[in-house]
C-alpha cells in the first residue's frame, strides 16, 4: 500500500519536444515565435470579428469561439515546454500533470465538437439559404457553442480521473512534451482493459460523431453544388467551404492517428510529431487559413486599417 500511494504522489519527468543539442536553441526560438504568433493571430481574429459589424453573422460567431479555444489549449502546453527548456529540466508534479491533462482534454474536445457543428452552418448556408436566419438563429449558435463545451467537459471529466488513478509503477519518465492520454497509458501497469474501453468510447464520441456530422454535411453540400447551374455560384460555395475543410482535415487527421490507432502503431517520435502538429501548429494555421482564404475577413482587415488611419489623421489635424 505504501508503494502504491507513492506512485500517485511522486513527480513525473517530461523529456520534451527536443533535447539540448546544437539545434535546440534554434528550435526553441521557432517554438517561441509560433506560440506568440498563434496568440496574436487568434487574438486579432477575435478583435476583428468583434470590431466589424459585417462579420456579426453565425459563421463568424463560431469562428471567434474557435480562435478563443485555440488560444486556451495552446497555452496549456507550450509555456510549460518553454520554461522547462530554459530551466534545463522537465519535472512536472502529479497535480500539475492532472491539471494539464484535464484542461487539454476539455479544450481539444470542445474544438472537435465545434469544428463538427460548424459544418452544419455551412450546410444550411449552401443547401437552405432562404431559411438560414431561422436555422442558424442567435439561439441556435449558443446551443452549438454550449454543446461543444459540454462535450469537451464531459470527455475531460470522464477520462481525467480514470487516467490519473492508474498505478504508474513502471516509470515516471514521460517520453513526450505534455501529459497526453496515450503516453500516460504506456506508463501505467496492471489491468488497463477497462480504461482502454472507456477511452475508446470517449474517442468515438469526440472524433467520429463530429466527423460524421462533417461527412454528412459536406456530402449534401457537394450534391447541391453539383446541381448548381451557375459557375459563379459553384465557385462561391467552394470558397465558403474550403477554409473549414482545410482546418478539419489538418486537425482531425492528426488526432485520428493519436487516439484511434492501436498502441502497436505508435512510437514516441511519431506521437510527438503528430501531437505537435495539431496542438501547436494548428492554432497558428487556423486564423491564417480563415483570413488568407476569406474575402470577408480581408475586407474587414482593410476597413479596420482605414479607420485607424482616419483616426490618426484626425488626431494630427487637431494637434
Amino acid at each position: 500500500m505504501d508503494g502504491d500511494n507513492k506512485t500517485f504522489s511522486s513527480d513525473f519527468t517530461l523529456t520534451g519536444l527536443f533535447t539540448h543539442s546544437k539545434a535546440s536553441g534554434f528550435l526553441f526560438s521557432i517554438l517561441c515565435v509560433i506560440f506568440f504568433m498563434a496568440l496574436m493571430a487568434n487574438g486579432f481574429m477575435i478583435f476583428l470579428i468583434y470590431r466589424d459589424s459585417r462579420l456579426h453573422t453565425p459563421m463568424y460567431f463560431l469562428l471567434r469561439q474557435l480562435s478563443f479555444i485555440d488560444m486556451l489549449y495552446i497555452s496549456t502546453i507550450v509555456p510549460k515546454m518553454l520554461v522547462d527548456y530554459l530551466l534545463g529540466k522537465g519535472t512536472i508534479s502529479f497535480m500539475a500533470c492532472t491539471a494539464q491533462f484535464f484542461l487539454y482534454m476539455g479544450f481539444v474536445g470542445a474544438e472537435f465538437f465545434l469544428l463538427g457543428l460548424m459544418a452544419y452552418d455551412r450546410y444550411v448556408a449552401i443547401c437552405s439559404p432562404l431559411t438560414y436566419t431561422v436555422l442558424m438563429s442567435h439561439r441556435v449558435c449558443w446551443v452549438i457553442l454550449a454543446s461543444s463545451w459540454f462535450g469537451g467537459a464531459l470527455d475531460s471529466f470522464i477520462l481525467t480521473p480514470i487516467t490519473m488513478s492508474l498505478p504508474f509503477c513502471a516509470s515516471h519518465k514521460i517520453n513526450h512534451f505534455f501529459c497526453e492520454a496515450p503516453t500516460m497509458l504506456r506508463l501505467a501497469c496492471g489491468d488497463k482493459v477497462i480504461y482502454e474501453m472507456v477511452m475508446y468510447i470517449c474517442c468515438v464520441m469526440m472524433l467520429l460523431i463530429p466527423f460524421s456530422v462533417v461527412t454528412a454535411s459536406y456530402t449534401q453540400i457537394l450534391i447541391t453544388v453539383h446541381q448548381m447551374k451557375s459557375v459563379e455560384g459553384k465557385k462561391k460555395a467552394f470558397a465558403t467551404c474550403s477554409s473549414h475543410m482545410t482546418v478539419v482535415t489538418l486537425f482531425y487527421g492528426a488526432a485520428l492517428y493519436t487516439y484511434m490507432l492501436p498502441q502497436s502503431y505508435h512510437t514516441p517520435i511519431k506521437d510527438k510529431i503528430f501531437s505537435a502538429f495539431y496542438t501547436i501548429l494548428t492554432p497558428l494555421l487556423n486564423p491564417l487559413i480563415y483570413s488568407l482564404r476569406n474575402r470577408d475577413v480581408t475586407g474587414a482587415f482593410k476597413r479596420v486599417l482605414a479607420s485607424c488611419r482616419g483616426a490618426c489623421g484626425v488626431t494630427r489635424e487637431e494637434f
